[in-house]
């Protein structure tokens, strides 16, 4: 007699539960497009450097958001021209997350463990992206919710760095919290360091929650953000805070299945910058307080809506956004006796809104997309008082005309499969950006320069067109890959246009008052037009099962014209321009339990200022991670950032004194993700 064989054990399928989202439609893939998957984001803890796996994404600065500024951390797509505002929109799941001040976009409060993956798409964004998408979008997807833990993190590394990010909850609730603390690394080295520079030290915490129900075939979902970080400046005195808040409101009735559905979408954030400056004297052995801006708060708003269909071959979208921004930034400045001596508010508001319809035809081997938008941009009510701290006497009341336009933008897209393996398409495009509060209204400093804001700034607007060709075989090897060959005309960018070098004050711009020896006075300015053609390219692929690699490059010709705006510009570089950017990587399943994976990002020569002076020559860096699996999705893992510890320049002054990227750095943490 055989006895029978035991039940199966009963198996429980796990629930997951996506945010409120529609389908994309299908034209995405006529553009530049590119993935920066989980497997990247697991092995990058900051969302920015997984990010910059692509080329062309970059931070306004070298540095990352490790040492940078809060208001330098705008992201930027494709070399065109860096800008500290940031020239891409970055958005979780549909809600904006560039600040509402500035543009730019704290890093810190993205943990890596609660994104879910990232879909960069380079070219002027018109349709669904709105206005900012200048020179593209970078769109973020949360994590899924499902029961249990989702991800997990903590590190230790030198300088006393420790960090720890967790995600997880239930399927109808997913909550995210980071933390991080780091003494950092002195950015000024060798006979140039004084005792006036200190290390980047940083300190950072985020919440935050997602709460997510159906109401039949209705989907709903609340989230909720805190966070904030307090970093040194690198110099004695100098310090920044930014914290702030973001609630997003969605409602959306996707198709059972493919394009179809609408979405309704309401959002706030708020924040407010906190950044002291200093003077540095010519032996860098001191400082002198130079500029307190103790408090901005900002707030901004928005809505968005979308409605989807298909009928036959034919899919569309059809929306409408709208954002509001109102900031006021308070300082102090104008030392005497060590004191200040006088306080200035300057801010304003400023609205854009559009509507847009977008439309796909897919046929065969064919793709074909369109769409246009048009919005209506506003900047109100701006403002700029500078007063006496010991009587309160008004010493300057400077309020700028209201100002208003309105701008039509379109793109224009075709893709035609030759075969399985093999593609081609072709993109036109244009788009905007309405200026920040903080380009139109902050002056701001960095050690000895000065640089002053703009009310009258126009709004910037780019028009592009570039050809791909891409598929997932090349000389009978399977891999995939795309190259790209664009053009793009960037005019009335806002640019830092140098107005002198001190020591002195300066009758084109005695606002600022006095620069001293060692500092530059420059001011924002729509500087002319930027003319920049290029090519980039990605592959990856397998050399055998356990060897996976991946190669990604870009190169930009990118050229000021001046004009009658600012003509002593015409023919050199745009600041933090450079030509090549170019990233490399390789992962080695070595053993069953150990992964070995390497990566190389090297940029070439750019320059720290308009007048191409400041030169930061081109720079390599190596990093490497070694992880052993301890069970499905958990490992221990050994990282070592800038192996070969290369000096990089990240700045440099107007006394040529160079900034250092972090030297290098070991971490060892345990890592989970399901």
């Amino acid at each position: 007699m055989v006895d029978a064989a035991p039940p199966p054990p009963n198996t429980v399928e796990a629930v997951v539960v996506y945010p409120p989202r529609l389908k994309p439609l299908g034209g995405e893939a006529v553009f530049s497009a590119v993935q920066i998957a989980p497997e990247v984001l697991k092995e990058t803890p900051r969302l920015d450097q997984a990010l910059e796996s692509a080329p062309g994404v970059s931070l306004f600065r070298r540095t990352t958001s490790l040492s940078a500024n809060p208001t330098t951390q705008g992201v930027s797509l494709r070399e065109i021209a860096g800008s500290g505002a940031g020239r891409a929109l970055v958005t979780l799941d549909g809600a904006p997350v560039n600040d509402p001040f500035g543009g730019w976009v704290i890093w810190s409060a993205l943990p890596s463990e609660g994104i879910e993956g990232a879909t960069i798409v380079r070219g002027a964004g018109a349709g669904p992206y709105g206005a900012g998408a200048l020179t593209g979008v970078i769109n973020l997807q949360e994590r899924a919710a499902r029961d249990g833990l989702g991800a997990f993190d903590a590190s230790v590394g030198e300088r006393q760095a420790y960090r720890a990010a967790v995600s997880g909850g239930t399927k109808d609730v997913l909550l995210t919290v980071s933390g991080e603390s780091n003494n950092g690394y002195t950015p000024v080295r060798g006979p140039s360091r004084g005792a006036a520079d200190t290390p980047l030290d940083l300190e950072d915490a985020n919440a935050a929650v997602r709460i997510q129900h159906s109401f039949g075939t209705v989907q709903a979902a609340l989230r909720m953000e805190v966070f904030e970080e307090r970093r040194g400046a690198g110099l004695a005195g100098a310090r920044s805070t930014a914290k702030g808040d973001a609630e997003t409101l969605t409602l959306a009735q996707p198709a059972g299945d493919g394009i179809g559905g609408w979405r309704l979408q309401a959002w706030a954030r708020g924040s407010d910058l906190a950044n002291s400056s200093v003077s540095v004297a010519a032996n860098r052995a001191t400082t002198t307080p130079a500029n307190n801006e103790f408090s901005t708060p900002a707030q901004g708003y928005g809505l968005n809506a979308a409605w989807q269909g298909r009928q036959g071959d034919v899919s569309w979208e059809l929306g409408a956004d709208a954002r509001w921004a109102m900031g006021t930034d308070h300082e102090l400045f104008k030392v005497a006796n060590g004191q200040f001596t006088m306080g200035r508010e300057a801010g304003g508001q400023t609205f854009v809104g559009g509507v847009y319809l977008d439309a796909d035809y897919a046929s065969g081997p064919w793709l074909v997309t369109g769409g246009a938008r048009i919005d209506q941009w506003t900047s109100k009510d701006a403002q700029r008082k500078e007063f006496l701290l010991s009587t309160g006497a008004v010493t300057l009341n400077n309020p700028s005309p209201n100002a208003s336009g309105t701008v039509p933008t379109g793109r224009l897209g075709v893709r035609y499969s030759v075969d399985d393996d093999l593609w081609l398409r072709a993109a036109a495009y244009a788009g905007f950006r309405a200026p920040t509060l903080n380009e139109l209204h902050r002056p701001f400093r960095v050690g000895n320069d000065v640089t002053e804001a703009n009310p009258l700034l126009r709004p910037e607007k780019l028009d592009g067109v570039e050809v791909g060709i891409g598929g997932d075989q090349f000389a009978g090897a399977r891999f995939n890959w795309q190259g790209t060959v664009f053009y793009n005309e960037l005019k009335d960018p806002v640019t830092n246009v140098t107005i002198g070098i001190g020591p002195g004050t300066f009758a084109a711009l005695p606002i600022a008052g006095f620069i001293p020896a060692g500092g530059t006075l420059r001011q924002r300015q729509n500087a002319g037009q930027i003319d920049a053609w290029g090519l980039e390219g990605d592959a990856n692929g397998e050399i055998f099962t356990a060897l996976s690699w991946r190669a990604a490059f870009s190169y930009t010709h990118a050229r000021v014209d001046g004009k009658s705006a600012a003509p002593q510009l015409t023919g050199l570089k745009p600041a933090q321009t450079p030509a090549w950017v170019v990233t490399t990587g390789l992962d080695w399943r070595a053993m069953d339990k150990l992964t070995l994976s390497s990566s190389v990002r090297f940029v070439s020569e750019q320059f720290d200022d308009d007048q191409n002076t400041r030169r930061l020559p081109p720079g390599a860096e190596w990093d490497g991670r070694a992880a052993w699996s301890l069970g499905p999705g958990e490992e221990l893992y050994l990282a070592i950032d800038n192996i070969a510890d290369a000096h990089i320049s990240t700045g440099k002054t107007a006394d040529f004194t160079d900034s250092w990227s972090e030297p290098r750095t070991v971490r060892v943490g345990f890592s989970y993700r399901r």
